[in-house]
């Protein structure tokens, strides 16, 4: 059985019957999902679950307290003592740490988001598959190399691509991940 991280934009407070659909796949074949504490697309997913009495879930958080639990499952706390508690840093620690515990991804995108955007890259860089569910297209899109995750990007306008690259250093990381891949295949 796989553990799937689920995460998505904080801006998504509503799951699209088509994400719906994914999770109870992934809930019918009892695999386990790995789930973040945030409000938004978290604690959707969270609520979701719970709804379903399913009991397959893990829920991650920076620090010593998830903000959400709604189905009273098994909680990882995450060290974040080193970063300032509520910063960037802060939660991006636990989604780290849910990028190596997963198999895959299944990502809830808004098109701007760069949480979300960061998810799949960390677990691209572990060479994990991700499918991505673009809300404003209403459509997937599987991530599971630099290509692909540039064609994600195309769905962003330019201003949330600028944001992108000022916090994510998004070229720099193309850049890291291509020459990963390449290394993959020399």
């Amino acid at each position: 059985m796989s553990k799937i991280f689920v995460a998505g934009s904080l801006s998504i407070k509503q799951l699209d019957p088509k994400v719906r659909e994914r999770i109870d796949n992934i809930v019918q074949g009892d695999h386990t999902v790995i789930v973040g504490d945030a409000n938004g697309a978290d604690s959707s997913v969270q609520s979701y679950l719970s709804g379903k009495g399913a009991a397959g879930a893990v829920v991650y958080c920076s620090g010593s307290k998830p903000r959400n639990n709604l189905g009273h499952w098994p909680v990882i706390c995450v060290d974040a003592a080193h970063v300032a508690p509520g910063s960037r840093a802060f939660f991006t620690a636990k989604d780290v740490e849910m990028a190596q515990a997963a198999d895959f991804g299944l990502m809830i995108w808004d098109a701007r988001s760069t949480g979300t955007l960061s998810n799949v890259i960390e677990l691209l860089r572990r060479k994990k598959t991700t499918v991505v569910f673009i809300n404003k297209t209403r459509s997937f899109q599987t991530v599971r190399d630099v290509d692909q995750l540039e064609l994600l990007l195309s769905v962003m306008t330019e201003p949330a691509l600028r944001k992108a690259e000022e916090k994510l250093r998004l070229r720099r990381e193309i850049s890291q991940l291509r020459h990963q891949q390449a290394e993959m295949f020399a």
